[in-house]
């Protein structure tokens, strides 16, 4: 996509179920843009959203004061899915990504433009200093994010990462990554460049229901460990070689206690522990390595990340002197480099 307006700052939006947020979030980036030395955009990507988003969002772009995409998915293929067609289809220099729920507060974007703009940095990242999230899901983030920080990405802030931003280079690499079943901001770390970080407090959700279910946390969480560390493999190692030390101790116990006599019916105590602990070892073995076998399988077939069924963009009138303008762009989610 290409515009003889291209816009300096871009901020890329994944949606799903949003559509009681989208108003209020649009009027505050576009209050961040009044601050900004250039031209905002946002690109807002509607992950199959199953609510009006869509349509909310077609109707209200063209009143808005600063350039607004609309990229719609053919189906639901998940936030980071929806983030990396934002960042593939942003214009800007400089490119922010954050959530429609409005619990990052949207004036985090100038504070990252400003340390991008400046140079200090490649990469700016929100670390949550305090949060008002539910109790037990603010515990658990915590631990969460404890344990992975401890064992995975010593690197990342201790409440994780919700919303950043990037200069167009580190977001060409992203984009240009084909891994499937990983963590975006595990390859935010693992790319490197410069990072600072701005500190913020996450906000209560006013408005509908967070779509990160267990089974999605616990999907993530997987993808998050077995992407980016062999820890799993290191563990599994560990554990058979403990059980090998295991078993030949109680191999030479019940050796001498059959000399002594000790044991009349010879073996079935040992022989039971053993097949259940070899039965445990080899189907925990096999579930650890088929994990990475699998996404090995997934990363073969090429598929691309999401597929883009639409994609509008709306520029607003007073940019340009005339009427709002939209181009339209339709078919499948353009390769990195295409524009």
């Amino acid at each position: 996509m290409t515009s003889e307006h291209a816009p300096r700052f871009s901020v890329v939006v994944p949606v799903y179920g949003n559509a009681e947020t989208l108003v209020a979030l649009v009027d505050r980036v576009s209050r961040v843009a009044e601050s900004l030395p250039g031209d905002l955009e946002i690109v807002f990507v509607v992950d199959g959203s199953p609510d009006r988003s869509m349509e909310l969002l077609l109707d209200h772009a063209p009143r808005s004061s600063v350039s607004i995409q609309v990229v719609e998915h053919a189906r639901n293929f998940g936030a980071f899915a929806a983030i990396r067609s934002g960042l593939q289809h942003a214009r800007g220099e400089f490119i922010g990504v954050m959530a429609a729920d409005l619990q990052e507060p949207p004036e985090l974007m100038s504070a990252f433009f400003d340390a991008l703009v400046s140079g200090e940095a490649d990469v700016a990242l929100g670390r949550r200093d305090k949060r008002h999230d539910p109790g037990l899901s603010s515990v658990l983030s915590r631990a969460y994010w404890a344990l992975y920080r401890r064992w995975v990405l010593p690197e990342i802030p201790a409440g994780g990462v919700d919303v950043f931003a990037v200069t167009r280079p580190v977001a060409q690499i992203l984009g240009a990554m084909t891994e499937q079943n990983t963590s975006l901001v595990g390859q935010l770390f693992w790319v490197g460049f410069r990072r600072t970080e701005v500190p913020y407090t996450r906000l209560q959700r006013d408005h509908g229901r967070s779509a990160w279910t267990f089974a999605k946390r616990w999907r993530y969480m997987l993808d998050s460990v077995y992407s980016f560390t062999d820890l799993p493999m290191r563990w599994l190692a560990s554990l058979g070689f403990s059980g090998a030390v295991l078993t030949l101790v109680a191999a030479i116990l019940v050796v001498v206690l059959r000399l002594n006599g000790q044991i009349e019916v010879a073996g079935y105590t040992p022989l039971m522990l053993a097949m259940l602990f070899c039965t445990f070892l080899l189907i925990f073995g096999l579930g650890v390595v088929g994990s990475y076998v699998w996404r090995a399988f997934e990363n073969t077939k090429g598929r691309p990340h999401a597929v883009v069924r639409s994609a509008v963009t709306f520029t607003p009138a007073d940019r340009h002197g005339g009427p709002a303008s939209s181009t339209p762009e339709s078919g499948s989610e353009p390769l990195p480099g295409d524009r």
